[in-house]
């Protein structure tokens, strides 16, 4: 049995959908938009450069999941989804997760954004296995915490060890597929990596390494990015 692991941001949408859904509450009016604006876009920035603090950045990001009642979260996330999410799916991105389907091979998602945000994503993949950050519940709702290690560089690694050791199932091949940078750790843990429009930095070390480097956003089927 093979598993092939797909990134989310960037990399099966043309977006990030932490950003995004940053973005999207600032829309609906749920967050202060000059200061809000202002700090989502360095955390952005950070992550982007490779050196984003996931524990600041889940504080930020979480919190307005604490401050609204969850009615009114899952009406902005409706919206959201259709908004923002539904157009940047790339149907280079979908035909990938059906080659991998119509060959037999278990499918997941792995992000380091947080599952509220991402669980109706993996739906629209149709994607059964989602890894991400856990907001943290009490009996009143969400806190503003994460709960546990985050899905969030060497933590993804973490949490599909803990998924793996749990399986009945041995995979003899992992695929791994990722933008970034911050993915590293993984794609180096696995045995097929592979490099999706990379940034700057993972495109250097997928050259130096050897691995496939592919783009999503030059047509309808993955094609090998030069």
């Amino acid at each position: 049995m093979q598993l092939a692991i797909f990134d989310l941001d960037n990399t099966l949408l043309a977006g990030d959908s932490d950003y995004l859904w940053g973005q999207h509450l600032m829309e609906q009016g749920a967050v202060p938009r000059a200061r809000f604006e202002e700090d989502n876009q360095r955390f952005m920035r950070d992550y982007e450069a490779g050196r984003l603090d996931i524990d600041a950045f889940l504080r930020f990001a979480l919190k307005p999941l604490a401050e609204t009642p969850e009615p009114m979260l899952l009406e902005w996330r409706r919206a959201f989804i259709d908004r923002h999410i539904r157009p940047r799916i790339l149907p280079a991105a979908r035909a990938l997760v059906e080659d991998h389907r119509r060959r037999g091979h278990a499918l997941m998602i792995i992000t380091a954004t947080n599952r509220f945000v991402t669980s109706p994503i993996a739906e629209l993949f149709d994607i059964p296995m989602l890894l991400a950050t856990e907001p943290e519940r009490d009996a009143s709702g969400f806190t503003g915490r994460a709960q546990g290690v985050p899905t969030f560089r060497e933590g993804k690694i973490t949490a599909l060890q803990a998924w793996l050791d749990a399986q009945e199932t041995i995979f003899e091949t992992v695929h791994f597929y990722s933008d970034s940078q911050n993915d590293l750790p993984l794609l180096e843990h696995v045995d097929r990596p592979v490099a999706i429009d990379p940034d700057p930095t993972l495109a250097a070390a997928a050259r130096e390494r050897g691995w496939p480097t592919l783009t999503l956003r030059k047509g309808d089927t993955p094609e090998p990015l030069q």
